[in-house]
């Protein structure tokens, strides 16, 4: 068995331990970590895409069922091109905002 003395400092020593894994890895999720510009830049390239890829494949199927030749299929990579740039620009917000919040927390320090 274990003396109540030892008990003690084993439990110091896990709590010392616990202090300098905490001092070396900041406890920061995955989702609150700094992104480069470039990582900000391909996400919004792959948002625009994407949407344009999903109004090709929702027009030329369209165009396959209904037989209406590039009308449904340059309507809806239209549509897909304005879905894409909407979600940049949501994306776009989203990041100015978290850069203000976070402006403003630097100030306040």
């Amino acid at each position: 068995m274990v003396d109540p003395e030892d008990k003690e400092r084993l439990s110091q020593l896990d709590a010392r331990i616990e202090e300098l894994k905490d001092a070396q890895h900041p406890s920061k999720p995955h989702q609150e970590e700094h992104y480069s510009q470039a990582q900000v830049a391909w996400r919004m390239v792959t948002e625009l895409v994407a949407g344009l890829a999903i109004g090709f494949g929702i027009g030329y199927g369209l165009d396959l069922v209904f037989g209406t030749s590039p009308l449904l299929m340059v309507l809806f990579i239209l549509l897909g091109f304005v879905a894409g740039v909407q979600v940049m620009l949501r994306s776009a917000q989203e990041l100015q905002q978290q850069n203000s919040a976070k402006a403003d927390e630097d100030e306040r320090d």
